[in-house]
């Protein structure tokens, strides 16, 4: 799944990993403020946000590019002269290309909260009547959120375009690795359907999973700061009362308490899954082999095989039941959770409409990004299903023993 398509994957990923972590480290304690050696000097503090496409050509944005190309540069260089892989461009530099993409996304939800702050104090100056307001203000708002959207949707349909080349070029460079092993693969169940069908699911799962991730840390790295810094306008908490950066605080345990949930309620739907389209492959066999056969797929073995299904199907659907109840109320709760727990700085008249955009859009960026194990489970279920048959290939590839449920569909 990844050997044919990365570079050594183990050491590769690791190296990755480690690399990454240094790199962000390096940036936020010495890097970043690096730039005004370089005529891109950092904005000073308590300075406003820049509202309006301009901040995504800031002097310090334009520092932080040079920074990620030496960073996949020198990265990219190592590998190559190490690991020439034949998939080399697109699964090294593509994937750097879609992780600065995904940042780029984020860059845009961190520009709409400056902007959200901004309508918000202009919007409550036109309602209370405290200074007086133009239409003409209202109106250069709405065209600098015109821009903000335009250039992002431009941003998201390239990224998209890229993204699906990128997956099919992953499929296809599973789909030559294990051709080049059809002899010893073509006796596991369903391997035809492995073959042609789980590999692109499995590049698309994967990827879409992985950018996902990405983006939730990205999303924390941009707006942690912004929700420390909002911090200071909450003054206690429902019940609690005050507690240090509550913003923060109330988002992690809120997140765990989420997250734990969930896992306790779905930890059966990754073998239902895996069993579900094992029955269903041996159901359409059986039905393919007696396109050419009329001795196979007569009605009795038929039903047989069908039934399997039909149970499987079942059991997943109650299991499912009360995974979505929990899923569902935990995520309705939560769309109400960030001003639940605003409540008393509100009466207390804390914070002003401007503010109270600002602590929203940076608390449901934060908590989406914890709560990327809530939002990506059913995802992350059926991708694991799939991860466990082509699984099967590699086993066999490599001498290994099957699982036990490749040879015996009863075991749940």
């Amino acid at each position: 799944m990844f050997v044919s398509f990365f570079p050594n994957p183990k050491p590769f990923f690791t190296s990755a990993a480690i690399w990454s972590l240094v790199a962000v480290l390096f940036w936020f304690f010495v890097a970043r403020n690096a730039g005004q050696y370089f005529g891109l000097p950092n904005p000073p503090p308590g300075a406003e946000p820049i509202i309006g496409v301009s901040a995504f050509w800031s002097a310090e944005n334009l520092w932080f590019y040079i920074y990620f190309a030496f960073v996949v540069g020198s990265f990219s260089l190592v590998w190559y002269l190490l690991d020439p892989n034949p998939w080399f461009s697109w699964s090294v530099l593509g994937s750097s290309l879609i992780i600065f993409l995904t940042y780029y996304s984020v860059q845009v939800d961190v520009v709409l909260n400056g902007w959200n702050g901004t309508f918000g104090d202009l919007l409550q100056a036109a309602v209370s009547k405290s200074r007086p307001v133009d239409t003409s203000e209202f109106y250069l708002l709405f065209k600098v959120f015109l821009e903000i959207v335009l250039m992002w949707a431009c941003i998201q349909v390239l990224q998209n375009f890229f993204v699906k080349h990128f997956i099919f070029r992953w499929r296809t460079a599973m789909n030559n690795f294990y051709v080049r092993y059809w002899p010893q693969l073509r006796t596991i169940e369903g391997a035809s359907q492995r073959i042609q069908e789980d590999t692109m699911k499995f590049a698309d799962d994967l990827e879409g999973l992985g950018t996902a991730l990405i983006n939730s840390l990205m999303k924390l790295i941009a707006f942690l700061p912004i929700m420390l810094t909002l911090s200071t306008y909450v003054t206690e908490l429902p019940v609690v009362g005050k507690v240090p950066y509550p913003l923060v605080v109330t988002a992690i345990l809120w997140t765990v308490f989420g997250t734990g949930l969930l896992a306790i309620v779905g930890k059966r739907l990754p073998g239902l899954e895996f069993k579900n389209q094992r029955v269903e492959a041996a159901y359409r066999k059986e039905l393919v082999l007696g396109e050419n056969d009329y001795q196979r797929a007569d009605p009795v073995t038929l039903a047989g095989l069908f039934d399997a299904v039909r149970k499987n199907y079942f059991t997943l659907y109650v299991n499912y039941v009360y995974f979505n109840f929990a899923r569902f109320l935990y995520l309705n709760i939560d769309n109400i959770f960030g001003t639940f727990i605003l409540v008393p700085s509100l009466v207390s008249g804390a914070i002003t409409l401007g503010i109270l955009n600002r602590i929203t859009l940076a608390m449901d960026n934060v908590r989406n990004s914890f709560q990327f194990l809530i939002n990506a489970w059913p995802d992350l279920v059926k991708m694991y299903s799939t991860y466990k048959r082509l699984r099967a290939f590699e086993a066999t590839i490599e001498g290994e023993a099957l699982a036990p449920i490749e040879s015996d569909p009863k075991i749940n």
